[in-house]
């Protein structure tokens, strides 16, 4: 059994050649961006969550590789132990 918070009855409308819904306050979803799909007559909207960059790191493999050692060389311009600043007003 469904409450009247489960679902509602909305108005489909024409705008701009795009058929439109308003979504009543009860059912926004968080976010501003949301995906849209069909399951047969039915459409689904589901709110995009954006994956932190920590949990997205958790899932990675760690990569073996031997990283070869990089010189620290000076800047173009720049000798070694000393930096050229100019200034312009």
């Amino acid at each position: 059994m469904t409450t009247t918070d489960e679902f509602r009855r909305v108005r489909l409308m024409r705008r701009r050649g795009n058929q439109t819904i308003l979504i009543p306050p009860a059912f926004e979803l968080q976010g501003s961006e949301a995906v849209l799909r069909r399951e047969k007559n039915r459409l689904i909207i589901e709110p995009v969550v954006a994956t932190p960059l920590r949990s997205l790191l958790a899932q990675w493999e760690p990569i073996d590789v031997d990283w070869p050692d990089i010189e620290d060389l000076p800047a173009e311009g720049e000798s070694a132990g000393r930096v050229a600043v100019r200034w312009r007003i």
